[in-house]
């Protein structure tokens, strides 16, 4: 990655209290430095479900401090170079953002709706996480200039990544 250009990426999701912090926390470790990285929800839960923190802490070795569940509505100002979808209902409600920037879908499973033993919930936690931080892998070795060159995003569009 280019190392005088950082990406500004927004990951969102519906609750903003799992799939969206992780990888808001994993891109952070992952992109060197080359990315800025946020993460909200279109209905934010209001705390990030402890067992998303336990995952970055135990098994990413991350330290999520100061993460937090919060609303899109907080970030509307922000201009961003790429904003990741995590879910249907998210991407559905995206909008063009502001500054339309490049838009990405990755549908991943919401861990915190899962209903199972708590041993059970624990793995979705995992495999989410190493099913992002793979997606995150391969988007730190695009080009800056590749990336950056991306079809702009649409209400409903997004390009694969």
């Amino acid at each position: 990655m280019n190392p005088h250009r950082v990406v500004r990426v927004l990951f969102l999701s519906m609750g903003n209290a799992a799939r969206s912090i992780m990888a808001e926390y994993l891109l952070r470790r992952l992109g060197h430095g080359c990315f800025e990285t946020f993460s909200a929800g279109v209905m934010p839960r209001g705390m990030v479900h402890p067992l998303a923190l336990k995952v970055l802490r135990e098994r990413f070795r991350l330290e999520p401090e100061g993460a937090r569940s919060k609303s899109w509505e907080e970030l509307r100002e922000e201009r961003f170079d790429l904003v990741i979808t995590l879910c249907d209902k998210a991407h559905e409600a995206w909008a063009v953002w502001p500054g339309q920037p490049r838009a990405a879908y990755w549908d991943e499973p919401d861990p915190v709706a899962f209903e199972g033993s708590e041993a059970a919930r624990e793995r979705l936690f995992i495999q989410v996480g190493r099913e992002l931080s793979q997606r995150l892998d391969l988007l730190c070795a695009l080009p800056v200039e590749k990336l950056l060159h991306l079809p702009h995003g649409d209400a409903g569009a997004a390009v694969p990544l």
